[in-house]
């Protein structure tokens, strides 16, 4: 994967974030998603998350 795309992918959980915090009700829920939750998965979900942190770090350590 692209630098570029980590630091794209770094930015996206970074700016939302706090969509799990203002849809706690539809985080998470199987009969009726919120559309934050839905691109949430898309991007990779929490283990994107985790991982384009990691990756994050790594870059701007150099």
């Amino acid at each position: 994967m692209s630098e570029s795309d980590v630091k794209s992918m770094f930015s996206y959980f970074a700016r939302h974030a706090v969509d799990k915090k203002a849809a706690q009700d539809r985080w998470n829920n199987d009969s009726d998603p919120s559309a934050g939750f839905i691109a949430w998965l898309l991007w990779g979900g929490d283990a994107g998350e985790t991982w384009a942190k990691s990756k994050h770090k790594m870059l701007v350590k150099d």
